[in-house]
């Protein structure tokens, strides 16, 4: 049995665990990172990663499909689909194996196994098989052990035709119909992929739109485009079983009138929502304070046990990976005795990478106007973007939400192309206080996506002059 003394121990290396575990020892500090599967963790190897290799391969093949829009007559072309997830886990498996050589070079330890808080600075480490092969005593423990699909009562996940997002990312061949249960980021990614290669795509949300957390003008916007694509949304819509009939899946739902229907599939996606990682980590023995199943902070990411802090999805919503590695560098400061702001959680940007692309942050004009303000509203439609055309993909619009009275930017909603790369820009404005005018002000390059930025933001004063 190993046994180790450092000042920060980090359980799990995912987004938020292994930033700060980097940022720690970056500081100084002699840190150990304990992590059971893969370095990068859940993120890295079966989410934000692999999903973005296996969307820029549906959008391909959807290019292929309206090559002829650009003048390429592909009349026949074949689909390697066991090579389209390949190059999903490689990508993945090579950003993984790029964590351990950052921790190499910062010095970070690496304990592989499934680490458990046992006192104060205390961490003991298990094997698989349950044998103790470390233990750790440590001045500060950083909890960032993440989060995995949640499964509700009634839907009966066997992981081969009732699966998570986990199997989504694996399969052996294309389904011919597939219900997706949820309409978040994870499930309207996943129908536009699966869409993209010819599956019939159902998608079922209890609310009342896809994306609903997004402002409602996106939503309806989604909408149109994946219905225009031939996916049958059903939202207002329960859930009230699944599980695996023979070779395909039964999904019993509970439409808005009360009326219940059976859909048959060949698959039934589970993306609703997650459940943090707290079991067996020591939470209920030392008394760390949980709410609906996630570790409850403070602004400074602190538990209520002195030395003890969470961060990541394992800390609440909202779950993101950014978020977490944000946090990851903030407590890491925060150790070293660095000087930190809390993080302004209202300026945390979203970003799902379907097709049309939704990207978002700050408040939606619905929720600004619950709070109180009195609105400016800009809005620019794609349709009017020389460089949208010219690339093909004049779809979507920018939507600024401004405060009337003093002029700051308070949110940004954008559907369209390459909108998750557009939305820094707006994440940099609202930090430095920016106002519609000092946006529109700013000379935007010509032709670009990103002018519409400029031109959502003239709009909102009545000054927009290509619309």
């Amino acid at each position: 049995m190993n046994n180790h003394t450092c000042d920060v121990v980090v359980l799990g290396a995912g987004p938020g665990g292994y930033v700060a575990a980097i940022r720690a020892s970056q500081l100084g500090l002699n840190t150990i990172c304990v992590e059971a599967k893969h370095l990068g963790g859940v993120c890295l190897n079966w989410g934000c990663i692999p999903t973005k290799a296996l969307l820029k391969n549906a959008e391909y093949m959807n290019f292929m499909k309206h090559s002829s829009d650009f003048g390429l007559n592909i009349k026949e072309f074949e689909v390697d689909f066991p090579k389209v997830i390949k190059r999903s886990r490689d990508v993945a498996n090579k950003m993984s194996s790029g964590i351990g050589f950052l921790f190499k070079k910062y010095k970070v330890q690496s304990v592989t196994g499934w680490g458990k808080i046992t006192g104060k600075g205390k961490i003991e480490v298990k094997d698989d098989n349950g044998n103790v092969t470390d233990t750790i005593t440590c001045k500060s423990i950083i909890v960032a052990t993440g989060a995995r699909p949640r499964v509700f009562p009634g839907i009966d996940v066997d992981k081969i035709n009732v699966i998570t997002s986990t199997q989504a990312l694996i399969p052996t061949e294309v389904p011919k119909s597939m219900v997706i249960m949820g309409a978040g980021a994870i499930g309207v990614e996943f129908a536009y992929f699966y869409n993209a290669y010819g599956t019939k795509v159902t998608i079922i949300e209890m609310m009342d739109r896809l994306l609903p957390i997004e402002d409602v003008d996106v939503s309806k916007e989604l909408e149109r485009h994946y219905k225009k694509d031939g996916i049958t949304i059903l939202s207002s819509t329960r859930v009230l079983s699944a599980k695996t009939v023979g070779d395909g899946v039964e999904v019993k739902i509970q439409k808005k009138d009360g009326k219940e229907e059976t859909i048959i599939a060949d698959k039934a996606l589970n993306a609703i929502g997650i459940s943090a990682n707290i079991e067996n980590i020591g939470l209920e023995e030392m008394g760390i304070k949980t709410d609906r199943g996630f570790i409850v902070v403070d602004e400074y990411l602190k538990t209520n046990v002195d030395g003890i802090y969470a961060i990541g999805d394992v800390a609440g919503a909202p779950w993101l990976a950014h978020k977490a590695s944000a946090e990851g560098i903030m407590i890491a400061e925060y150790l070293a005795g660095h000087h930190v702001d809390p993080i302004d959680y209202k300026k945390i940007p979203g970003c799902t990478y379907c097709n049309p692309q939704v990207a978002s942050i700050g408040m939606t004009e619905a929720k600004a106007k619950e709070a109180g303000y009195e609105l400016k509203i800009g809005k620019f439609p794609f349709t009017a973007s020389g460089k949208a055309h010219g690339i093909g993909e004049a779809k979507g619009f920018i939507k600024l939400v401004f405060d009337a009275k003093y002029g700051e930017l308070l949110g940004a909603h954008m559907i369209g192309p390459e909108v998750t790369e557009m939305l820094a820009e707006i994440g940099v404005a609202m930090n430095l206080g920016a106002t519609g005018p000092s946006i529109f002000k700013t000379i935007h390059a010509h032709p670009s996506l990103s002018e519409g930025i400029m031109e959502a933001a003239a709009a909102a004063w009545g000054e927009a002059v290509n619309m």
